[in-house]
């Protein structure tokens, strides 16, 4: 369980499978089951965004090099963008919500199909438009790196307007410099716990204040430089308190060192190591980070814990190519647990701080390393 360096060794092949072949039967757990009752909000976690078709090439040996080809020995095809962390909160055993907009093209309909009928995702906010086709990314992982090519076209009008979002225990937001979204404050006026990522600032200003939503919102999910440049610091631990002045819980992604959080209404604050992973593809971990900490979050779990449980389902997903698809469930997390108990020369203390797993798992597990299925959408409408 030490820190991963986020390179691993590339497969020397992939199969690549049907999309029937694709679907994945996950083990039931509900890590809310405690804490529902009479009068609870229909949905657990409610998020809106774009929703990519995801092409995947994977076991490169290296970056693609100018006026050559390459020859990628693995490929697969998933929805992404927003569909990433939707799936990743699915899999975890959330009721989860998503309003976007699709294409009606086949990749459209493939990923909705993959969306509502593969991971059980409610759609019922979202809407296909007409005439309008799904933007696209192509990712290339090699030495535990990405690079992607993505293409789309403006948002359509007709795109999902989450003026009056579903009730919802949390909802997961990612804040734009200088933008307001209207859904964000009206879903935390009704209760609604907003947990906010950021991406990278193209403007170079780096102003916290031109992040309007975050007063709304009740954790903050930077990476280490990303919190560093708002908060004019030099150290990402230092930055996590000083982000607290804006947000009542600060997490600072730390790369290969872990994560870093603090809680301001309780005074906690809590480090985590990376877990030590042969990583094959990191799209996705991010999103597969946060849906893990909210998770714990509305789980009631100590924040230790939590950090521990999204640090957890990040450096799983890592281990398979393609975001939404490489998102664990609680059978990955089940065989990796039993795994780990299984060395014999495992540190004690590295055991006992993921403990808590053992009354969440399933009580089987399948063999460790598991190697999901990866459909493409050629055979997507195979009989």
């Amino acid at each position: 369980m030490t820190a991963s360096t986020g390179k691993g060794p590339q497969p020397t092949a992939m199969a690549v499978p049907t999309i029937r072949e694709g679907r994945y039967c996950h083990a039931h757990v509900d890590p809310l089951a405690a804490l529902r009752g009479q009068g609870e909000p229909p949905w657990d976690v409610y998020l809106t965004g774009t929703v990519f078709l995801d092409i995947i090439f994977t076991g490169l040996d290296s970056a693609p090099v100018r006026g050559t080809e390459s020859w990628a020995r693995g490929m697969g095809s998933s929805p992404g963008g927003v569909a990433n962390m939707a799936t990743a909160l699915s899999r975890l055993g959330l009721k989860t919500s998503l309003a976007a907009a699709f294409g009606d093209d086949h990749y459209g309909d493939y990923c909705w199909d993959a969306l509502e009928q593969g991971e059980g995702i409610d759609l019922t906010p979202s809407r296909t438009v007409r005439g309008w086709h799904s933007p696209v990314t192509v990712s290339m992982a090699y030495e535990g790196e990405r690079t992607m090519v993505s293409h789309g076209h403006e948002p359509p009008p007709e795109e999902p307007a989450p003026d009056c979002p579903p009730r919802a225990r949390a909802a997961v937001a990612s804040l734009v410099p200088g933008e307001r979204a209207p859904w964000i404050a009206q879903a935390a006026s009704r209760g609604t716990r907003v947990f906010a990522d950021v991406g990278w600032d193209d403007t170079g200003a780096w102003d916290l204040s031109g992040l309007a939503d975050l007063e709304h919102c009740e954790a903050f999910l930077p990476n280490a430089e990303e919190a560093m440049r708002y908060t004019r610091t030099t150290c990402p631990r230092a930055a996590a308190h000083a982000l607290t002045a804006h947000v009542p819980v600060a997490v600072v992604t730390l790369g290969a060192e872990g994560a870093y959080a603090v809680d301001r209404r309780t005074g906690e604050s809590a480090e985590v190591p990376a877990i030590e992973v042969e990583a094959l593809d990191p799209t996705g971990a991010g999103d597969v980070f946060v849906a893990g900490f909210v998770t714990g979050t509305l789980a009631d779990w100590p924040l230790a814990d939590r950090l521990a449980f999204a640090g957890l389902t990040a450096a799983l997903s890592v281990q398979e190519f393609g975001g939404s698809l490489s998102a664990p469930g609680w059978s990955e997390i089940g065989a990796w647990w039993r795994k780990v108990q299984s060395y014999d020369d495992q540190d004690p203390a590295a055991l006992r701080r993921y403990a808590f797993l053992e009354d969440l798992i399933p009580a089987t597990a399948r063999p460790w390393p598991l190697r999901r299925a990866v459909p493409t959408i050629g055979f997507g409408r195979s009989a």
